[in-house]
């Protein structure tokens, strides 16, 4: 079993895939209003990295970092169901930790909704701690933001 991350600079046919499949479960557990996903033409822009996770050469996640002015944001990363639990969500967060740093970032933080119990405690195994919205999210009413959770991590 072998997992490698490789950046991908511009939409490609798996990350469309991987995006349709994190959307509709997103769409199944939570409001449209709850939910701040970016757009996939937003995604590949100038301030924002992205990376494909392949577990034995098959595409089976993905992830972003969007860069701004004192933090960067983990973005939209998804892990298939059966390769969870396989080293692909430890090896984004890696590869998203990596980027931000190397951009001189020195903070990571990220929204995530409340139903995300595998990515809360793997953001958590990692390292990352509770904090308040930050950013747009500290702008948008509170009931746009009711179930998400915030976290931050110095890097």
């Amino acid at each position: 079993m072998s997992v490698t991350i490789e950046p991908v600079p511009a939409p490609t046919r798996e990350v469309e895939e991987l995006l349709t499949e994190l959307d509709e479960i997103l769409g199944a557990a939570y409001a449209p209003e709850q939910r701040h996903a970016l757009s996939i033409d937003r995604l590949f822009q100038p301030d924002i990295r992205f990376y494909l996770a392949r577990l034995d050469g098959e595409a089976m996640g993905c992830g972003g970092v969007a860069l701004f002015d004192g933090y960067a944001e983990v973005k939209r990363m998804y892990a298939r169901e059966p390769a969870r639990g396989r080293g692909i969500g430890k090896a984004l967060l890696a590869s998203l930790e990596a980027e931000a740093r190397n951009a001189g970032k020195s903070l990571l933080r990220l929204e995530t909704g409340i139903y995300q119990t595998a990515a809360i405690a793997l953001y958590e195994r990692w390292g990352f701690r509770p904090r308040g919205p930050f950013g747009p999210y500290a702008e948008l009413p509170p009931n746009a933001i009711a179930t998400s959770v915030f976290y931050e991590k110095p890097l």
